[in-house]
């Protein structure tokens, strides 16, 4: 079964019960310090694998890019 999410304002199906771990897999961030609201909750990194997704959720994807 496949649900609808938002991904930084943009519509993605997803399939149903995705964590926010297998989230980042299909959009291929994998290894990239994120940080990532669900419904403008911060989702901390130690819950990803255990933090699914529900119909209609708004994700907010942010990448730390390092620099000086």
């Amino acid at each position: 079964m496949i649900m609808q999410v938002t991904v930084n304002a943009k519509p993605q199906s997803v399939p149903a019960d995705t964590t926010v771990a297998e989230l980042i897999e299909l959009l291929e961030l994998q290894n990239k310090r994120l940080a990532i609201e669900v419904n403008q909750e911060l989702v901390l990194r130690s819950t990803f694998n255990s933090h699914k997704l529900a119909e209609n959720d708004q994700i907010e994807i942010v990448q730390a890019i390092g620099g000086g």
